[in-house]
């Protein structure tokens, strides 16, 4: 599948590589901040609360930190209108049952996780980039277990303990067609630094 005309023009020719993958990586984070939001307005638990509340925290942090990163660079962050979560909210859709919600979250973050884990590895990435990257990535992880935990025992709750693992295949799925179209994109950008 062709990637869109926006991801297109703006390849691995342009000066600004660096720029639009901490971009991208901000506008992931946004976006995934207004998940995390959306959550907290529905899962009403006090353990819910307290957890969401610092999982929202962590997102803007993170987004922070990218915006952070751009500004060190002397710049300003770039609109993405067209990114990965874009792309995956077309097709899936807005979820209106938490376990629903909670798993399209747990995809989002594992892919975040992946793309960190990826960049983390290249060679020649500066320090501070790797000092993001690191502060990111250690969030990750706490964040997809406890929204797998708790999307499990409210579908266990409803008697419907598979509803879970049917709706986070179905996101996975969704996912890796968004991928197939971004991942290209993003190797060439990653080339190009």
């Amino acid at each position: 599948m062709a990637a869109s005309s926006e991801v297109a023009a703006v390849g691995p020719e342009s000066q600004d590589v660096e720029l639009r993958i901490y971009s991208y990586y901000r506008d992931a984070e946004l976006r995934g901040s207004n998940l995390i939001y959306r959550l907290l307005r529905i899962l009403k638990d006090d353990e819910s609360q307290l957890l969401l509340s610092e999982h929202l925290a962590d997102e803007t942090r993170h987004a922070w930190l990218w915006t952070e990163r751009i500004k060190e660079l002397g710049r300003a962050p770039l609109e993405v209108t067209d990114g990965y979560q874009v792309r995956l909210g077309k097709r899936a859709g807005l979820p209106r049952h938490p376990v629903d919600l909670l798993a399209l979250t747990v995809v989002v973050e594992q892919r975040a996780l992946k793309r960190y884990q990826e960049h983390l590895k290249r060679r020649g990435v500066p320090e501070r980039t790797l000092e993001v990257l690191r502060s990111v990535t250690k969030d990750e992880g706490w964040h997809i277990d406890w929204i797998r935990q708790k999307a499990r025992q409210i579908a266990e709750a409803e008697g419907k303990p598979e509803r879970f693992d049917e709706s986070l295949a179905r996101f996975r799925g969704i996912d890796r067609e968004v991928w197939a179209e971004l991942e290209d994109v993003e190797k060439s950008w990653m080339e190009a630094l």
